[in-house]
């Protein structure tokens, strides 16, 4: 049987013990003893065993959410989390009987409907926290987010190449710009996400799409992400 483990005020023991001490004791069915410095080490370690570390992942939302007008349980609707097609939402566990993850994102928390999201497929540390610095995926016409694993950002064309980007460095067109038709190009600003479509041109840029916005972006501001 595992000992509990708890503090004894000195100020309990006879009034001979002048000096107050606080003691970790060991409780046993059949004794109390003083806590070593082992033990304590081996009572964390047991303890810590028995914490559940949730996995956290990223989902992008596929469509707009809002609880107070949407939500099948009308009761809780304030729990849940308000968001718009392309957010990322940072997802802690498993989702729960009812079918609802816990998320946060925007600095905001609460439970999210899962047949409303799609996860990204993400393992590498970096490239997930660029994607939550980033707050979104790019959005197309029909709303739906064009996560990783939906290829056909391409859709423009079967044969286009599709390539993920993210910006090195921020990119006004009016500044920066080497070019008069500036008004062709795309802004952005450093750590953006930019889906780059076809090759390169002759001048150095590339077509690209962020948030559903397209234009030309300079390929020398831009660093190649894999897809997952």
């Amino acid at each position: 049987m595992q000992p509990s483990v708890c503090q004894v005020d000195s100020r309990e023991l006879p009034a001979l013990m002048e000096t107050r001490l606080e003691l970790d004791v060991l409780i046993y069915p059949d004794e109390v003893r003083v806590a070593t410095p082992e033990d304590l080490r081996q009572w964390d370690l047991e303890t810590a065993s028995q914490v559940s570390i949730p996995t956290v992942r990223l989902f992008v939302a596929l469509y707009p959410y809002n609880p107070a007008a949407m939500s099948p349980n009308p009761d809780t609707a304030a729990e849940e989390l308000p968001f718009v097609p392309g957010q990322i939402i940072k997802v802690f566990g498993d989702k729960d009987s009812d079918g609802f993850y816990h998320g946060e994102s925007g600095g905001l928390s609460g439970y999210v409907p899962s047949n409303m999201v799609a996860e990204v497929p993400v393992d590498d540390e970096y490239l997930k926290h660029v994607l939550m610095q980033q707050g979104f995926l790019p959005v197309d016409h029909t709303g739906m987010s064009l996560t990783p694993e939906l290829s056909d950002v391409a859709s423009i064309r079967e044969d286009v190449i599709v390539r993920r980007m993210v910006a090195l460095f921020d990119y006004d067109p009016w500044e920066n710009s080497p070019n008069m038709d500036s008004e062709v190009e795309l802004g952005f600003r450093s750590g953006d996400i930019i889906y780059v479509l076809g090759d390169m041109d002759q001048d150095g840029f590339y077509f690209g799409d962020l948030h559903g916005r397209r234009g030309l972006v300079p390929s020398n501001f831009l660093q190649p992400l894999p897809w997952s």
